[in-house]
């Protein structure tokens, strides 16, 4: 059970898998007021940044759930070097389908709703966790402006136009589901560079040291197409937040 390779690659020195850099994830954390001891679930956890910081900084208690063996193993290195294991635990396994044994106060899926075939999916699967009177947090990306064509709509990585709302109709769709936003977060374009911008130096890095790998090719394909790709498509048309949400 793995993510495809690709990911593993260009995302392997990432710590945040997402646009958002650590002061946004301390502004989230601070926002949402969380409090010593709050029991949060990660579904799609990436490398363990948010619950690892969050446990530090605001002495929480984290279970995170990831498909990646890779970075749910840099998940609990990170818990270790920031003295935490004892506050967060980190499962490889497939997040679509995961309910906690134990209610949690804060249930997320930040970036990864394909794991519930979408926002509403996810937004069900988080709910079956959570506490009454729970947050549940949802990380989305949003159209910026309108793409004006199915060239720029296919550059910023989505299969059709309505892949992504945009913000006002985002925020109004989790009303629509039930759900009052009670908070919001979004990614700058600084996060957005330090994401997008940070695969370019660790293609550059592996195909150095891994010339004869047979995914070589695939990894060299990426490198001469992303940046051109991300400068005129996903920087200029893609926003991303994300969004707290309490049940009405």
């Amino acid at each position: 059970m793995d993510i495809p390779r690709i990911f593993n690659i260009t995302e392997s020195k990432h710590r945040i898998h997402n646009p958002f850099t650590p002061a946004k994830y301390d502004t989230l954390g601070r926002v949402l007021r969380l409090k010593p001891g709050t029991s949060i679930l990660d579904l799609g956890s990436g490398s363990g940044e948010m619950l690892c910081t969050w446990a530090r900084d605001f002495g929480i208690n984290g279970t995170g759930i990831d498909m990646s063996r890779l970075f749910s193993e840099q998940a609990k290195a990170r818990a270790e070097a920031l003295g935490v294991s004892d506050q967060v635990n980190f499962i490889h396994d497939d997040a679509a389908g995961y309910i906690s044994d134990e209610k949690v106060g804060v249930a997320a899926c930040v970036g990864a709703t394909w794991i519930g075939g979408g926002v509403a999916g996810a937004i069900e699967l988080l709910a079956k966790s959570l506490l009454p009177n729970g947050i549940i947090l949802i990380g989305e990306p949003y159209w910026l402006k309108t793409p004006p064509s199915d060239e720029v709509v296919k550059g910023c990585g989505a299969g059709s136009i309505s892949d992504f709302l945009m913000l006002p109709k985002l925020i109004g769709s989790f009303g629509d589901l039930g759900y009052d936003v009670v908070e919001m977060v979004l990614a700058d374009r600084e996060g957005w560079d330090r994401y997008e911008a940070a695969k370019w130096l660790t293609m550059r890095h592996w195909l150095e040291e891994n010339p004869d790998d047979d995914f070589a090719p695939e990894v060299r394909t990426h490198l001469s197409s992303e940046p051109t790709r991300y400068a005129a498509y996903t920087r200029e048309y893609v926003g991303w937040g994300v969004f707290a949400l309490m049940a009405r």
